[in-house]
């Protein structure tokens, strides 16, 4: 018996996509093929013990309330997907290689496909079923800002290392930190931010040392540096 397979520049070539695709589409029974599998049972059954007919009306009563719960949970998937449009979430990926990680991003759109929800982030596809964490945006915002001051203070030199030049970067993270409302900063540590108010004050008596030691500086030059110190000194019993 000879086989027949279309070739490519002297390949077979298999279809294993289509076949793929199908069983894919065919991997659970629905209505047409539950009531092809009950006639056959009907033709094939044994004439001497014929199933009775309140058995075949109880077969189809099932089959139609498992329809029916398959049809909610559908329903329902789709509507939880849709509530996490524009949300931010978290959502676990396993590469080719068996190694779980995890992508973070924005909800786009969601789409209801071969009885499954996906949702879309960055025009990229993932199940429903892979969502791990749901991030509210006041969490998300006050985390990563934390994260910003945070890792801006570790990157600092050690207090005694502590000079004018880095005095833009511990003006910048103070202002980040006075800018922060009391959520915020509740996701930093207080070591963190009693560190960060050693380098401020740190700086304002370098600031002053400057001023005191610049004996021929300009009166405008002298103000900044007193108001600098001023601020810092304020700021720092508010704490």
């Amino acid at each position: 018996m000879a086989l027949l397979a279309p070739v490519e520049n002297g390949k077979v070539v298999t279809e294993t996509t289509n076949s793929t695709t199908a069983a894919t589409k065919n991997n659970s029974m629905d209505k047409e093929a539950f009531l092809k599998l009950l006639v056959a049972q009907m033709q094939y059954q044994d004439p001497l013990e014929p199933t009775s007919n309140t058995e075949f009306i109880s077969q189809y009563a099932q089959f139609s309330q498992v329809e029916s719960l398959q049809n909610m949970a559908g329903s329902m998937d789709l509507q939880r997907a849709s509530s996490l449009v524009g949300q931010m979430v978290y959502v676990q990926t396993t590469n080719s290689e068996g190694e779980t990680g995890y992508v973070m991003g924005k909800v786009d759109y969601v789409t209801y496909e071969g009885g499954k929800a996906y949702v879309y982030i960055n025009e990229k596809r993932y199940s429903l079923d892979d969502v791990q964490t749901v991030l509210d945006g006041d969490y998300y915002d006050a985390y990563h800002l934390a994260l910003e001051l945070v890792t801006g203070i570790n990157r600092l030199p050690s207090i005694g290392a502590l000079d004018l030049t880095d005095g833009e970067d511990v003006d910048k993270l103070y202002e980040i930190y006075q800018n922060m409302n009391d959520y915020q900063k509740s996701f930093v540590a207080k070591e963190k931010v009693d560190a960060l108010l050693a380098y401020v004050e740190k700086m304002a008596e370098l600031r002053k040392l400057a001023g005191g030691n610049n004996q021929g500086g300009e009166e405008t030059g002298g103000d900044e540096k007193t108001e600098g110190a001023g601020k810092v000194e304020g700021g720092s019993d508010a704490e």
